[in-house]
């Protein structure tokens, strides 16, 4: 028996799409993060992108578990002196929804040129209007529940 090695060639993607409305955001991008990446494909290999493209929808539905909501703080830097910008998760919410998911689920890819290519497979809209019906994307339904024991 011997070991299997894919090739780049060989690389079947596969379209998903999924609703953020009341999913929780880090537990949401952990799921998303894993399809990019490919670590759902039984041909996984780390240093080929095996990964899948994913779209998510209903962006401005995604919620926050505790007070984090009214806590959590955006920071980025513009390069010049006293150039910290600092916006709440509620205002960025409302400005650009899809900026919270695009950005939790880039922090959990790897920070690399391959990372920042799975990134590029990533959609997220707004609202559930999105123009890759010709993908024919299949449905992913991702349970992002706190475990409870019954």
């Amino acid at each position: 028996m011997s070991t299997f090695i894919p090739s780049a060639l060989e690389i079947d993607r596969k379209w998903f799409v999924t609703d953020a409305t009341g999913k929780t955001l880090g537990r949401l991008a952990t799921e998303v993060a894993s399809i990019l990446a490919g670590k759902r494909s039984p041909k996984y290999t780390p240093y080929i992108d095996m990964g899948d493209h994913v779209i998510v929808i209903n962006a401005e539905k995604v919620r926050l578990t505790g007070l984090k909501s009214e806590k959590k703080v955006y920071r980025r830097y513009t390069g010049f002196p006293g150039g910290l910008r600092e916006e709440s998760f509620l205002r960025l919410l409302k400005r650009r929804p899809e900026k919270i998911i695009e950005e939790a689920v880039q922090g959990m890819l790897p920070k690399t040129k391959m990372g920042r290519q799975m990134a590029t497979k990533l959609q997220v809209y707004r609202d559930d209007k999105h123009p890759h019906q010709a993908q024919k994307p299949v449905v992913l339904e991702i349970d992002t529940q706190l475990g409870k024991k019954a």
